[in-house]
């Protein structure tokens, strides 16, 4: 084969990767934003309110060895409204977590779906665990959630995305 079409075939290839790179990315097109922020032992998770909106965002936090993740969304009315990303019923699982799709947040395990102005109102059931008002601080610029309530809810997140 000459260079000339070897050269060819080459750019031929390269030209299909990028396209199917493009392809995958685009699956992930209804997926919510993950803020990367990890916090310190003994350190509160604050986040920042101006980063909220109608889509859900994932903020992963370790506690004592756990990953664990918080989702936050501003509803249509402009209300906070935060959760752990884990199901209530299915969290054992290791594949009780959300994901948006759309305007729906969807439980990898069952299935289950919730609109964003269900996050932290539902409690109980297949639904993922509110942090109500009590179990934060809420101000004009943030959210923060105390160390010690994130502490307390490692148990649920053991087995968290293990078959992930």
């Amino acid at each position: 084969m000459s260079n000339k079409i070897k050269r060819t075939v080459l750019m031929l290839c390269l030209v299909l990767a990028f396209a199917l790179a493009g392809c995958a990315k685009g699956d992930d097109s209804d997926q919510a934003e993950t803020i990367v922020q990890e916090i310190a032992a003994e350190s509160n998770l604050v986040i920042p309110v101006n980063e909220l909106s109608g889509t859900v965002k994932f903020y992963p936090v370790t506690v004592d060895g756990i990953d664990m993740e918080i989702l936050a969304v501003k509803d249509e009315e402009g209300n906070i409204r935060t959760a752990f990303n884990t199901c209530q019923v299915c969290y054992s699982s290791g594949r009780g977590y959300y994901k948006q799709v759309g305007d729906k947040l969807v439980c990898q395990n069952c299935g289950n779906q919730f609109t964003v102005e269900q996050v932290e109102v539902l409690s109980g059931g297949c639904n993922p665990l509110p942090i109500f008002s009590e179990d934060k601080t809420e101000t004009a610029d943030s959210v923060t959630i105390n160390y010690d309530f994130l502490k307390e809810a490692t148990q649920t997140f053991e087995n968290w995305k293990a078959s992930y």
